[in-house]
């Protein structure tokens, strides 16, 4: 029997952030939130074949489709975590009502789309610094003051925010930095959501 959901995805933070958020959700509200999972293996560069330019014109995992809502499809990370905070968390678990919590709201989109811009694209540019530049590109470096502004940042509500970001931070090291030891506020965060039961189901997908 069909699950409520497919999910299209691979062993990469972006689409972790999905199969973590899907867990999350899962806990709370039960089989509502089950998903099938269809691997993509993106080193065989599936996700350029027509049958998933159909799903995703650009190309990319994770794709979500919805099989309650006529099996509507949502691509783009932070585009798939939203529209699930929007129909199926409603008592608000991981997110807030824009019209009852306007600001809080606004703060969630922010950092969402702060790390889907800063966040993402800069860990993904790490294989090439760390291991074909030939000398040290101050560039790089970058990564580390992005881990500085989350630092200041942390606090509040666990949300769909934190998990946007979250599977890039927990991998670190690929990025090239080998301890957050010097954010311990960061460091904290960190080990808080690993120890989360839907979390270390989540990062287990595919």
């Amino acid at each position: 029997m069909s699950k409520p959901f497919v999910l299209y995805t691979a062993g990469t933070p972006n689409g972790r952030k999905v199969s973590v958020f899907l867990e999350e959700l899962k806990a709370i509200y039960g089989s509502k939130l089950d998903y099938d999972v269809e691997k993509i293996d993106i080193s065989s560069n599936i996700q350029k074949e027509p049958w998933f330019i159909k799903l995703n014109p650009n190309g990319r995992i994770p794709v979500l489709v919805d099989r309650q809502r006529e099996d509507f499809v949502v691509f783009e990370t932070a585009a798939i975590l939203l529209y699930l905070e929007q129909h199926y968390d409603p008592e608000r678990k991981f997110g807030f009502d824009p019209v009852k919590q306007p600001n809080e709201y606004s703060e969630m989109l922010q950092w969402i789309f702060w790390a889907h811009g800063g966040v993402g694209p800069m860990q993904g540019q790490s294989n090439h610094f760390n291991r074909y530049a030939p000398e040290d590109i101050p560039y790089a470096k970058k990564r580390a003051g992005l881990y500085g502004v989350i630092e200041i940042r942390l606090k509040g509500t666990y949300s769909a925010a934190d998990i946007n970001v979250f599977p890039w931070i927990r991998i670190h090291q690929f990025a090239g930095i080998e301890s957050i030891d010097e954010w311990p506020n960061l460091k904290t965060w960190v080990e808080r959501i690993e120890a989360r039961r839907p979390v270390q189901a989540g990062v287990a997908v595919p």
